[in-house]
């Protein structure tokens, strides 16, 4: 026998279901990985990864890290700041004229928390956009929100500003800002690398030549694995060719 709260939940339920109402959506990742309007990874059966790295341009670390990935005929995505693209264009340039790719992560690094507004995410992708695209004639297309926070909203304003916002596999964060050890670094991303990632870096940490140290261990034992060391956009590509080739 049911009871009488059970009975009302019951009835509540049926009338629900009859006046057509339906359960709230969970946006979660799976939610936006479906509409195609976040990317965390592009798992897939070649061997490419995609290392990324935030919070540059900063020649004394950005330098280096270029000249390790020219070694090995590397590309790169690099997500960077509006402010620091206007203080070091120079590493800008050479970021474009190597082959890398270089994406939106603010002018000013702020945290798209739920309290923020939408003048202000829309001013913070914005400013950085006409800053890259007046000193490279590039408009990037590619937006990670800094310390990966993201909502419906700053989804919604970086799609409708030309841009799909990209995060990283969950497991190839290597939280090189924390300068953890080059060991941990190095550890986090060979023990998990898999097909399609995209590994999180940094390029700017103040103080720290941890992440440089570690990438020329990472490189030369990927590249030893056969990996090949693509673009974000190039992973999309790929993802997306292999789609339209499908039989129908």
């Amino acid at each position: 026998m049911l009871n009488g709260k059970r009975k009302a939940l019951l009835l509540l339920l049926v009338v629900f279901i009859l006046l057509g109402f339906e359960a709230p959506i969970k946006k979660d990742r799976y939610f936006y990985e479906k509409r195609g309007e976040v990317v965390w990874e592009v798992p897939m059966e070649d061997k490419k990864i995609a290392l990324t790295f935030d919070d540059g341009p900063y020649p004394q670390t950005t330098d280096k890290i270029l000249d390790l990935l020219q070694q090995y005929h590397a590309k790169a995505t690099f997500f960077v700041i509006g402010n620091k693209v206007e203080r070091f264009p120079q590493t800008i340039m050479r970021e474009i004229a190597e082959g890398h790719e270089v994406a939106n992560h603010t002018f000013n690094h702020v945290y798209f928390l739920r309290s923020i507004s939408s003048t202000t995410i829309k001013e913070e992708i914005t400013k950085t956009g006409h800053a890259l695209e007046a000193l490279t004639g590039i408009k990037p297309l590619l937006f990670r929100p800094p310390g990966g926070y993201y909502n419906e909203k700053s989804i919604q304003i970086a799609k409708m500003l030309g841009y799909t916002t990209v995060m990283w596999s969950w497991h190839q964060d290597t939280n090189d800002w924390k300068s953890p050890g080059v060991n941990k670094i190095v550890n986090k991303v060979l023990n998990n690398a898999r097909n399609g990632d995209i590994v999180l870096m940094h390029d700017y940490i103040q103080g720290s030549m941890q992440t440089v140290k570690a990438l020329e261990i990472i490189l030369f034992e990927l590249d030893k694995r056969g990996f090949k060391f693509v673009t974000v956009s190039e992973l999309l590509k790929d993802q997306s060719d292999k789609r339209i080739s499908k039989p129908l």
